[in-house]
């Protein structure tokens, strides 16, 4: 898979990962290339890591997200306290904080999260964090017990939970709306048959939440072919 200036190799085996990373190598060397010796020399196997950052994400072997959720809402409270100063600035309106945590903050807590196959926990944790910078916005802590839609209200944003769902159903309209034939519409809506499962509770897909969302937003997934009428059964409007 090639994206810009990235490569990805996958196959079954660590041997045959072995096997097209060398074929890649001497690709590149019949083209006046060279491949870094530290990535891999002589058949050297590749060192094996349990997790790793591609694209901005962090990918975990065992196909779990939650150290993608965690490294999202630490680069959310990044984005934070760089601007922390002026958005606790009491002189600022509530509503202008509003408008920079939806520019800013929020696209940085959310990057990626179109295709996270979320559990309770995952949005949970992205709603106490969320919450927590809006009640600094409006000068108030928890001990205040000010409601949550009240912060929202004066601020004018809308949950991230629901923002997730909007992104997530997002993703899947567009996936829905590319002819059969393309394999990004087979490789994500399509699942592959006899692949044996191991023990224990199967692991959430992303395809089942998706089901989820349209179940619980109560949306037939037959209106994504209709792009202006699957835009307005998303929209999550802001307070």
């Amino acid at each position: 898979m090639l994206f810009a200036d990235d490569v990805v190799l996958v196959d079954e085996s660590r041997a045959g990962v072995n096997r097209k990373l060398e074929l890649w190598r001497r690709t590149l060397e019949s083209k006046g290339l060279r491949l870094k010796g530290d990535v891999t020399l002589d058949g050297q196997v590749v060192v094996q890591n349990d997790t790793f950052r591609y694209l901005g994400s962090v990918l975990q072997k065992n196909g779990d997200i939650d150290e993608d959720v965690r490294h999202r809402i630490s680069a959310g409270g990044l984005k934070w306290r760089q601007v922390s100063d002026i958005l606790c600035d009491k002189r600022v309106p509530q509503k202008l904080k509003g408008k920079f945590y939806r520019i800013a903050i929020r696209p940085a807590m959310l990057y990626g999260a179109e295709c996270w196959p979320t559990k309770r926990r995952h949005v949970q944790q992205l709603s106490v964090e969320e919450m927590r910078m809006l009640r600094w916005f409006c000068g108030h802590t928890r001990r205040d017990k000010v409601r949550n839609e009240a912060i929202r209200d004066r601020v004018g944003v809308a949950p991230i939970e629901e923002k997730l769902t909007q992104h997530r159903l997002r993703w899947f309209g567009h996936v829905q709306q590319r002819p059969p034939e393309v394999p990004m519409r087979s490789g994500v809506l399509e699942r592959v048959d006899n692949v044996k499962r191991g023990r224990g509770r199967p692991k959430l897909t992303w395809d089942e939440s998706v089901k989820r969302d349209l179940r619980d937003w109560n949306i037939s997934k037959e209106i994504a072919l209709d792009r202006s009428a699957w835009r307005l059964a998303i929209n999550v409007p802001e307070p």
